[in-house]
């Protein structure tokens, strides 16, 4: 399954809603299952250089088929995989990517970029349930 463009326009908006809700002005990257760009919002007073970060969340979270502060686990010092994140691009390995799930199948990726690590994770939580 991959997502539709209606689908990601939802899970676009509801990421936008909860960031309206917390008052945290981010930008939304939602690709489908091969990490190509589906949809984008950059909110009005998002930080610029977010930008490049949510599409890095959204993609770490595509190659490895979970949520990117899962993906941190491997990433530490002292883990296996250390320096795993300069491959692929670059990987991120903190809370703001998370697959879209509709009736319980991953149909796309959301990434999150702009504010805290915690309120990141709460947008995307909120965009990733379809």
């Amino acid at each position: 399954m991959n997502i539709s463009l209606q689908q990601a326009n939802q899970a676009l908006q509801q990421a936008i809603d909860k960031a309206v809700e917390i008052s945290v002005p981010v930008n939304i990257v939602i690709v489908d299952n091969t990490g190509y760009l589906k949809a984008f919002a950059r909110m009005d007073d998002a930080l610029l250089g977010s930008i490049d970060i949510a599409l890095q969340k959204a993609k770490t979270s595509m190659l490895f088929r979970m949520d990117t502060e899962a993906v941190g686990d491997f990433l530490q010092p002292g883990a296996k995989a250390y320096g795993l994140e300069l491959t692929n691009g670059g990987l991120l390995g903190f809370a703001g990517g998370k697959p879209i799930t509709i009736n319980g199948q991953v149909a796309g990726f959301i990434g999150i970029s702009g504010g805290a690590i915690t309120q990141d994770a709460q947008i995307a939580q909120a965009g990733s349930k379809l």
